[in-house]
């Protein structure tokens, strides 16, 4: 039996079902499916991933990619590839939520891994618990 089993689902439906600012649906060795929600006036939050390539691909709503600086608008059916060491962000400057598919490559998360906000996401990459209320 493989280390990793294999993963199938409609995905578009796990996206625009889901209200979790990041849920992780299967890791593998190599790569990592997640899916994120981000409110209307959210934003994922600049970062920069040393190792991980990033693919993100937008299902619903609208927003802008910010890839080192330059800003290009991300809507519904976009796909942006973001390399190693690319400082990016992603705004959602829409009227309702901007629903994302994402893939790493490796694995950026713990596998299950799911944080309902984004105080609870950027929490938890600190190692600081989340306050309750």
């Amino acid at each position: 039996m493989a280390e990793y089993e294999p993963y199938q689902g409609d995905l578009f439906e796990e996206v625009r079902s889901n209200e979790d600012f990041r849920h992780v649906l299967h890791t593998t060795r190599h790569t990592q499916l997640v899916i994120m929600t981000i409110p209307a006036g959210g934003e994922i939050g600049e970062e920069v991933h040393e190792g991980i390539d990033q693919v993100l691909i937008a299902v619903d709503g609208r927003g802008t990619s910010i890839l080192d600086g330059r800003k290009q608008p991300f809507t519904a059916g976009d796909v942006v590839v973001v390399p190693e060491g690319t400082r990016h962000n992603f705004v959602n400057d829409g009227d309702g939520p901007l629903r994302i598919a994402t893939v790493y490559g490796p694995p950026d998360h713990r596998p299950g891994t799911v944080h309902h906000t984004k105080a609870e996401a950027d929490h938890d990459e600190g190692d600081v618990p989340p306050q309750d209320g």
